[in-house]
């Protein structure tokens, strides 16, 4: 495999019965055998998409001691700003090269888990940062409810089984700027070999090389979106959920060149989390006896502490 499979969401909600079967096979077998696709006909208009981008080189091109107001102790980084070298790979001490800012769910029609949910952080030096960034999360979390509606089919359950559970969920929609390399960096990558947490990703900015994702065969392949795509991948939370039927792979983003150094590179992903009390405990449909239960039974919530502990982002 050279490249991850390509759909195209239109197909899904167009409401013609062939193409939609067809799309949920396709993405189903993607997320079977590599857990990444390429996914076209996304939520995501080019004015939102070249909006956030603009107002995300803006953020990060603050200095540190406009940026460093925007660390908020004491949440894990569940929001604002956080420095470069701060986050790493599970299994590792060496920081990754990236500095990143977190926008939150901006929950409707629940006062209680409003108050229980971090709040959301002002950049007053931008004056659009905030409105665009609410903008594009809920474009792409709606994106993804979508693609969990397509998934629920692929596992023969009710086309809205996911929607009571992401409804108000625990989405990131996180903000990344990899700064230019000034200095050989000593077994550091731009984001060390991983698996995302979540249910799904929805990852704006693959659209050079970087990403790579590791296949079935140990062989380490180029994740490259079209302009019009967005990269998808299952998270560890759906394939603990699927009893690995549906793969989280492990992916990361490499160092450019020399010669692409002094380059930056940014990069959006949205990682669309459940709310915190959904059970994780694989599914009965993902078990029997080729393919016995893998996983503990455990919650979105303690799942994620554990895993928040594990980046370095919680002291345990």
């Amino acid at each position: 495999m050279n490249r991850i499979p390509q759909v195209n969401l239109n197909d899904y909600l167009t409401g013609d019965p062939d193409s939609k079967k067809k799309f949920i096979s396709d993405l189903g077998k993607g997320f079977s055998e590599i857990g990444f696709i390429a996914l076209k006909g996304h939520l995501l208009n080019d004015s939102v998409k070249e909006s956030l981008y603009d107002e995300v080189k803006n953020f990060f091109n603050l200095s540190n001691e406009i940026k460093s107001k925007y660390i908020i102790s004491g949440l894990a980084s569940q929001r604002g700003f956080t420095p470069f070298g701060k986050e790493h790979a599970k299994g590792r001490n060496v920081g990754d090269l990236k500095e990143f800012w977190h926008f939150g769910q901006y929950v409707k029609n629940e006062p209680e888990l409003d108050n229980k949910y971090p709040k959301n952080v002002i950049v007053n030096e931008l004056e659009e940062f905030n409105s665009v960034g609410q903008k594009t999360y809920e474009l792409l979390e709606e994106t993804g409810r979508h693609v969990l509606g397509a998934i629920a089919c692929y596992l023969n359950l009710d086309e809205k089984y996911f929607d009571k559970h992401i409804f108000n969920g625990n989405s990131i929609l996180r903000a990344i700027h990899y700064p230019p390399i000034t200095q050989e960096p000593d077994k550091a990558e731009r984001a060390a070999a991983h698996g995302d947490i979540n249910l799904i990703t929805l990852l704006m900015g693959a659209q050079g090389k970087g990403l790579q994702v590791l296949s079935n065969n140990g062989e380490w392949v180029d994740a490259i979106a079209e302009d019009d795509e967005i990269i998808v991948n299952i998270g560890d939370m759906l394939s603990r959920h699927t009893n690995n039927k549906l793969k989280s792979t492990i992916h990361r983003v490499v160092n450019p060149p020399k010669d692409l150094w002094n380059s930056s590179r940014y990069s959006i992903p949205f990682f669309l989390h459940p709310r915190l009390e959904m059970p994780l405990n694989c599914l009965e449909t993902c078990v029997d006896k080729d393919n016995p239960k893998g996983f503990d039974d455990t919650t979105a919530g303690d799942f994620l502490y554990q895993r928040l502990v594990d980046l370095g982002l919680v002291k345990d």
